[in-house]
């Protein structure tokens, strides 16, 4: 059997339970704030229309391309 004490065991126990209990708390605030669209989609608006907008200029220049001949 363990050379400790029952209460010095208790209380290492309950420490480590605390431990846990924040590092999952922390863990699920992080996986919420990186899952929240509005918030990444906020970020990345000058990506998201850049992309929009040189998308949008290539399909308009094909499509114009059928039309036309060279």
């Amino acid at each position: 059997m363990s050379s400790m004490p029952t209460y010095t065991l208790e209380i290492r126990a309950a420490d480590q339970r605390r431990q846990i209990h924040s590092a999952v708390t922390e863990l699920r605030s992080r996986i919420r704030e990186k899952l929240d669209v509005k918030t990444n989609v906020r970020q990345h608006v000058p990506l998201i229309s850049g992309i929009a907008t040189v998308a949008g200029l290539l399909m308009g220049y094909g499509f114009a391309g059928i039309f036309t001949r060279h």
